[in-house]
């Protein structure tokens, strides 16, 4: 089942106006914006969250979209974040070495992806978060990387149309 045009988290976070050309192209795209909102369900809730807790990734995305200055990404993503509230903030240091190893590690990728390299793997690694969480985190990270140039680039479109 799909969700009706204004439900699409990235119609909303590029704030489209219905009555604009941009909306109407969507509208020719429906599958993609379905598939989209498919891989956000599979990144934020999947069946298997393993390690990563649904209200980690959602913490870690209000975050990282808090560190790209993205508002209305960090709203949606702050609405499904239950017990983790603090990590929302991009200042926020945790006394735990494994949750502070995926801070550290997401807001690197998520600033300064050219600067990751295997030393921040190593890093989550002797912090305790198993190979299969790190791929997790990355799937993660690369989706919300994804979400904010397509919403970038809607925001551009629904600007100059």
């Amino acid at each position: 089942m799909t969700a009706p045009a204004e439900q699409h988290t990235i119609i909303k976070a590029a704030a489209l106006d219905p009555k604009k050309p941009t909306h109407a192209a969507l509208g020719l795209r429906k599958n993609v914006v379905d598939l989209i909102d498919a891989a956000e369900q599979a990144s934020l809730k999947p069946n298997d969250p393993g390690g990563i807790s649904h209200d980690l990734r959602a913490a870690l995305a209000t975050r990282a979209s808090r560190l790209n200055q993205h508002a209305a990404l960090a709203h949606h993503y702050g609405a499904m974040v239950a017990a983790e509230g603090a990590i929302c903030d991009p200042e926020y240091k945790s006394n735990d070495n494994r949750l502070q190893a995926i801070l550290n590690f997401s807001d690197k990728v998520t600033t300064a992806p050219r600067d990751a390299a295997a030393d921040d793997i190593a890093e989550l690694k002797t912090a305790g978060v198993r190979d299969a969480d790190i791929v997790r985190l990355c799937e993660l990270l690369a989706f919300l990387a994804f979400q904010y140039r397509v919403v970038a680039g809607l925001s551009l479109m629904e600007k100059t149309a």
